[in-house]
């Protein structure tokens, strides 16, 4: 017995010290992230976890109903969809032919009013925040400075740097895109209180604006200057200017560092329903056009989806970019499996919603799954004609 209780006290005295290591350390944020994460049976950030965060709600005004297409969900999903479906947990899947609803599934208990985080989707979003900050004058252009909005920006190269640099990705800041370690600053601006300083630490390293490197940071530095330049949170932005006169049918809720003065999350983590998210393509499709209101500057707009770098064809502002089949296609993608994919040439989009993805091959644009959902579309679109 008395081995046993001394095994204890050992145990006990490391987890202790363990536990103040990481406090002085300052990744105390980790045990967040195993009470948000491990202690609800997952293994990773999952499209239900927004309840365990703060949040700010983007309010929506009177629902303006989509509309639907005349053969609205009579088409049959093919065998090698619904395995791919089932097998990543797919929870919604929507298609749009000439801007109206043409088929609609939910599953696993979810449906149109469920919210699920968009996790990257939101840099497009936020992306359009600084279209419509450009739009108001808030800020000049993509090539205003980002040292005019935090002139304490550090790092060799922290003069040159510009907002169309953050939202293209292309801004040579020194962050870590690392999804996997919980000592990583990808993990640390999930769980932690104060991302605007987390930010604010690092600097840019490299010559900014030569060429694409997705880093998440970027999109948080730019979701800080909008805040800056338009003097109000993203939130009540975002809402002003796309969920009222768009109609959305829900309000969305945008996860925050904090709740007192919290900063949104802008390289992640809008929740809101799988329409809503469609209504942002199909307003990217009707080159920022919402029921003949412009809603945001046209040439902004073709600018997102137009590639910045000859040499990375697959990335614009905010949007990734792919040709499949001689077509051009854009894409709003989230970490799990999150799609919004709009074919401007054919005028039809695809939102899928879900639990998991496929993992990434080497230089891949995208997983193997987002193709067995594109194909799977485009062949019940055959099949029904």
């Amino acid at each position: 017995m008395k081995t046993i209780a001394k095994i204890l006290k050992w145990i006990i005295g490391i987890l202790i010290l363990i536990v103040l290591g990481l406090y002085i350390t300052g990744y105390d944020y980790i045990f967040k992230g195993i009470r948000v994460v491990y202690m609800t049976g997952h293994d990773t950030a999952f499209i239900d976890d927004y309840t365990y965060f703060d949040n700010r709600s983007i309010e929506n005004n009177q629902a303006t109903p989509l509309k639907k297409h005349k053969d609205y969900n009579t088409a049959y999903i093919p065998q090698q969809l619904g395995e791919a479906n089932h097998t990543y947990g797919t929870i919604a899947f929507l298609i749009f032919k000439d801007g109206k609803l043409w088929h609609e599934n939910y599953a696993d208990g979810y449906g149109p009013d469920s919210f699920t985080n968009s996790f990257s989707m939101a840099k497009s979003i936020t992306t359009l925040l600084l279209g419509k900050a450009i739009e108001d004058g808030f800020i000049e252009s993509l090539d205003q400075k980002v040292i005019d909005f935090f002139p304490e920006l550090q790092g060799e190269y922290a003069d040159q740097v510009t907002v169309g640099d953050l939202a293209s990705m292309a801004s040579g800041l020194n962050w870590n895109e690392n999804y996997y370690s919980p000592f990583s600053i990808t993990a640390q601006a999930y769980y932690d209180e104060n991302i605007r300083d987390l930010i604010l630490g690092l600097s840019v390293d490299e010559q900014p604006g030569q060429s694409f490197n997705y880093l998440s940071g970027n999109t948080q530095l730019l979701g800080m200057v909008i805040e800056k330049a338009i003097g109000k949170n993203l939130s009540v932005y975002l809402s002003e200017n796309f969920w009222k006169p768009m109609g959305m049918e829900n309000r969305a809720f945008w996860q925050l560092d904090s709740q007192e003065s919290g900063m949104e999350k802008t390289y992640c983590c809008i929740s809101s329903n799988a329409r809503d998210f469609a209504r942002i393509g199909l307003l990217m499709m009707n080159n920022g056009q919402w029921n003949g209101k412009q809603i945001l500057n046209e040439a902004f707009v073709q600018q997102c989806i137009q590639p910045r770098f000859d040499d990375y064809p697959n990335y614009g502002y905010g949007f990734w970019l792919e040709e499949i089949g001689g077509r051009n296609f854009f894409v709003m993608q989230g970490i799990l499996g999150q799609y919004v994919i709009g074919d401007p040439e054919k005028n039809i989009l695809i939102v899928r919603l879900g639990h998991e993805r496929e993992e990434k091959g080497n230089n891949a644009v995208f997983p193997s799954d987002f193709y067995e959902y594109l194909n799977g579309a485009y062949e019940m679109m055959r099949d029904a004609k």
